[in-house]
């Protein structure tokens, strides 16, 4: 979940699903609330820690943490010079996701078609959007996190694209290699509210309108494929601290590719991509038996 919060177009939230833990990371993450401070009181830490799922969570914190900071300077130097690569591989990723969160769906109708669209054309949508590029102010780096870490355990939209559209992309993957403690905090607490809320959202959903929401959550997926197509023609650029800065660009065939297109090498990258996805499918299907 980590090495794919880190790229612009990928979701953790894709890898939760798929590992299997999806449900389970959400109905955790909603228990972290007042009655559950309560229960310590009450009962002791170790009833309290038992009715959060403790050992999960703060196994998966970990995991995504060490993950995080030891992948960002090496995705970024990836997507700086050898992009068509590491876009094919997550896009056989993602492509192997759409079915695996397809196939969740007990009972297709009317309504879980619409919702798949509006799915998908929504996420479509936020692919085409602009970046913005604004000073990191600490109440800006707050709101940037809450949002996206709600796009972080969405299967299918970015959270590290949010950042991405937000202008803050760059300067959070600045203050993880340069240390900055006071930016990061700031970030993650502003993380932390919005995981708390959205979580709760989600659990409800799943609750009640389980089929619903995995039809919206497959298109989600669908519509993300438009951002981590390898093959781009840049539409709008900027010069920001002496780097040239893509703003605006659009997917093109490899055909159309103004450059090398490396579609064999591509080809072989989705497919590994997708054959990734398969086995932690059969390994989550162990676990569970």
């Amino acid at each position: 979940m980590g090495a794919a919060d880190v790229v612009p177009g990928v979701s953790g939230g894709t890898i939760a699903f798929i590992s299997g833990i999806y449900e389970e990371l959400i109905d955790s993450i909603s228990k972290v609330n007042l009655n559950t401070l309560k229960l310590w009181k009450k009962e002791g830490f170790s009833s309290m820690w038992k009715e959060l799922n403790g050992n999960f969570l703060i196994s998966l914190a970990i995991g995504i943490g060490l993950s995080i900071i030891t992948l960002a300077k090496l995705i970024r130097h990836l997507l700086d010079t050898q992009p068509i690569m590491i876009w094919s591989f997550f896009f056989g990723l993602v492509l192997a996701s759409i079915i695996y969160v397809a196939r969740q769906i007990t009972r297709w109708n009317l309504g879980a078609m619409i919702l798949l669209f509006a799915g998908a054309l929504t996420a479509y949508f936020i692919t085409t959007l602009t970046p913005q590029t604004t000073d990191a102010s600490y109440p800006y780096v707050f709101l940037s996190g809450a949002l996206a870490i709600c796009a972080m355990i969405l299967p299918g939209i970015s959270g590290s694209f949010i950042l991405l559209l937000l202008g803050m992309y760059k300067p959070v993957l600045d203050a993880i290699n340069d240390k900055n403690i006071g930016l990061l905090a700031t970030l993650m607490l502003g993380a932390v509210v919005g995981l708390l809320s959205f979580s709760r959202l989600l659990k409800w959903l799943f609750d009640h309108y389980a089929n619903l929401t995995l039809a919206v959550l497959t298109g989600f997926i669908i519509g993300s494929l438009n951002k981590i197509w390898p093959w781009k023609e840049v539409l709008e650029a900027e010069m920001i601290n002496g780097k040239l800065k893509i703003l605006k660009e659009k997917s093109v065939l490899p055909a159309s590719y103004d450059g090398e297109p490396q579609l064999l090498w591509a080809l072989l990258l989705a497919a590994s991509g997708f054959l990734f996805i398969l086995l932690l499918e059969r390994l989550a299907l162990k676990k569970n038996n």
